[in-house]
């Protein structure tokens, strides 16, 4: 089962984390870039193949550190076919090398147009979960937990998200709580379709890691439901904030960096240490520094409690 395989996967490595693949073609080192359009031109084709390679190095430096990566399609869906493609060979290779593959799609429609999202992504072997939209209701997600079910895939639908305007909706109250508690008590209940041996549901949430207050709440509504979640890095989260995501184990959350590590060579921390020759061994340094931090939370978290 997804969660199962998912846990086992982060404590093997002692790592909660995941790297979100969103290359941005400006980002991309220039020698792989010149490489790609030498060979295809500076064209949607040129492009994408500059994306699927410098994921390639991104993937070979920290596959065998991180259970899961996490691919953001908007960054290859904007390069049309080509870049389609792209997403998918960086899928595959992820899988090649023995990772966890989470496609985010944030998919969302009514029932018959999820089946056919559902088929196209949690029907495919380099693929095993997605992220989904339930703002439509409970029962465009019937096809997702069908498919998550029979296929042993995973699914993590969108609780509360990282960025500074989720409120806007997200905070709203009704008579029965905010807008996001409410998901998440939906969320709570078809979790236990789907639950694992280790007692964690393969039917997740993402919950934002900018929002510490609000994850506290939800762990608490959602005790068997992984955290997918976004915010580290880049969006200001440190890993004190993401602690509230995890159980009293230190367990039921994986932690997404996309930005902050693929990226890591042209960060100031990093800059002087690796040139753009070494962006991926600047990656799993930014990978390694980020695990001995929410590591080091735990410990922390730990001590104050006794």
């Amino acid at each position: 089962m997804f969660s199962d395989n998912l846990i086992h996967a982060i404590k093997f490595k002692n790592n909660p984390t995941v790297v979100g693949l969103d290359p941005r073609i400006e980002s991309i080192p220039e020698f792989i870039k010149k490489a790609a359009f030498n060979k295809y031109g500076n064209n949607t084709k040129g492009i994408s193949e500059a994306m699927y390679n410098f994921n390639k190095g991104i993937i070979d430096a920290v596959f065998d550190v991180v259970p899961a990566v996490k691919i953001q399609i908007a960054f290859y869906e904007v390069y049309g076919a080509d870049g389609i493609e792209a997403f998918y060979k960086t899928a595959e290779y992820a899988k090649e090398k023995g990772l966890i593959v989470i496609a985010d799609v944030k998919r969302g429609d009514i029932a018959d147009v999820a089946e056919m999202y559902s088929k196209a992504y949690l029907q495919n072997p380099s693929i095993d979960a997605i992220t989904i939209n339930p703002y439509m209701g409970e029962d465009t997600m019937t096809p997702y937990i069908h498919d998550v079910i029979e296929y042993d895939k995973g699914l993590f639908i969108l609780v509360k998200t990282s960025n500074v305007g989720s409120g806007t909706i997200q905070n709203l109250k009704t008579m029965n709580g905010t807008v996001y508690e409410n998901v998440a008590y939906m969320v709570d209940k078809i979790s236990k379709l789907a639950k694992g041996s280790l007692g964690y549901s393969s039917i997740g949430a993402v919950v934002g890691a900018t929002y510490k207050e609000e994850a506290k709440i939800l762990r608490k509504i959602m005790p068997s439901a992984i955290f997918l979640v976004p915010g580290y890095g880049a969006q200001g989260a440190t890993a004190e904030d993401v602690i509230n995501c995890f159980d009293e184990n230190n367990l039921g959350a994986i932690v997404n960096s996309s930005r902050k590590v693929i990226f890591a060579y042209k960060s100031q921390y990093w800059k002087d240490v690796y040139s753009e020759y070494e962006y991926a061994q600047a990656a799993r340094a930014e990978v390694l520094l980020m695990m001995g931090m929410i590591n080091n939370a735990f410990l922390k978290r730990r001590y104050v409690a006794c």
